[in-house]
């Protein structure tokens, strides 16, 4: 768990202690770019949001007076490309998590058509650069209408699409039994589902991995916090929350590099030939490099291979309102948080209270 920064901010005239995070987490626990954008960069101008925390319902601080990198999870960015510039006066990278599925004739989600969900995919890369951007199938749904088959197909349509404009792609197997919250809300929406078995995910990863070389996507496919061994099919474990990436994007902010521990090398040309970045180094351009010190954040799942950010989102406040979601108790909840927030746009927190 990082230990982040602390200081003190004034809450209505009066002192509160508040963290201070380099990176920012926005948000595993909703869709800020989609929803609550607004929100945010008006909470990012005033210098502070608050959070409650889902364990115990206390509420506390968060101060963006040193993030230097956010980490945006998102189903539809669009609401985020005005805001661009706004992240560029303050010298803050970012990319983005974009969750880009296709269950629109099964209407397990409730989103913008795929059409056009591919073309803000398409802008943000313009915006932001293609490694910026990352591709997400997730959660793979096996139902009574959806097979291995046609997951495979969905992926192949979206693939051959974004071809070019993006580096990587990262799916997960849906885990249904394990998640209280999905299993209740399959459940409550009537929806037939099965449960991946590992000769189900084999076969998948398998399939997947020769379609991506058979296309030549060349994507660099990844699965997140699944405990199933697919290295053999040239699948890594992802991490969604990556030091490699962020210093890729970020390299020449001296103080991120600094807080992340990260040293960036630099060739030093001769008169006689051109050095070459060291095998076991990350290439930057073409006379920086640096040695990954990736660090997973102990207070993650076991699974996951994020390292620590603040995440400030909230759970119940999602309005996508997909029929497998795992951030929502209940529709009727998210939906009247949600008004809620909509009555009260401006507060320090998400839901408005």
């Amino acid at each position: 768990m990082a230990t982040w920064k602390y200081e003190e901010i004034l809450i209505n005239n009066v002192p509160a202690k508040a963290q201070a995070p380099i990176i920012v987490s926005a948000s595993r626990s909703t869709d800020i770019p989609a929803f609550f954008a607004d929100w945010f960069f008006d909470r990012l101008e005033k210098g502070y949001s608050a959070w409650t925390n889902p364990f115990n319902n206390v509420k506390s601080y968060v101060s963006y007076s040193n993030t230097r990198f956010i980490v945006f999870w998102s189903k539809n960015p669009y609401p985020l490309i005005k805001y661009l510039p706004i992240l560029k006066e303050k010298n803050i990278k970012c990319y983005v998590q974009y969750t880009l599925n296709d269950y629109e004739d099964e209407k397990l989600e409730h989103v913008p058509s795929l059409a056009e969900r591919i073309e803000t995919f398409k802008l943000l890369v313009k915006k932001l650069g293609k490694g910026a951007v990352i591709w997400r199938f997730d959660p793979l749904m096996l139902t009574n209408n959806i097979s291995i088959d046609d997951l495979l197909s969905k992926i192949k349509n979206i693939g051959e699409q974004l071809k070019d404009y993006t580096e990587k792609l990262v799916f997960s197997y849906a885990d249904i039994s394990i998640y209280k919250k999905v299993k209740s809300n399959l459940d409550k929406n009537h929806i037939s589902y099965y449960e991946w078995n590992d000769q189900q995910m084999l076969e998948f990863a398998d399939r997947l991995s020769i379609m991506n070389k058979e296309l030549g996507w060349n994507y660099k496919i990844a699965t997140c916090a699944e405990k199933i061994d697919i290295d053999k099919y040239g699948i890594e474990h992802n991490r969604c929350i990556d030091s490699d990436l962020i210093t890729r994007l970020a390299f020449k902010d001296k103080e991120l590099m600094n807080f992340m521990k990260i040293e960036i090398h630099k060739l030093i040309p001769t008169l006689f030939d051109t050095p070459q970045i060291p095998v076991d180094a990350i290439k930057l351009d073409d006379t920086h490099y640096f040695y990954s010190s990736h660090k997973k954040d102990s207070g993650q799942r076991e699974l996951c291979g994020c390292m620590a950010a603040k995440d400030i989102g909230e759970y119940n406040t999602c309005v996508h309102l997909c029929e497998y979601c795992y951030a929502n108790t209940s529709k009727e909840l998210a939906k009247k948080n949600y008004k809620n927030h909509c009555q009260n746009r401006f507060t320090d927190t998400i839901t408005g209270r």
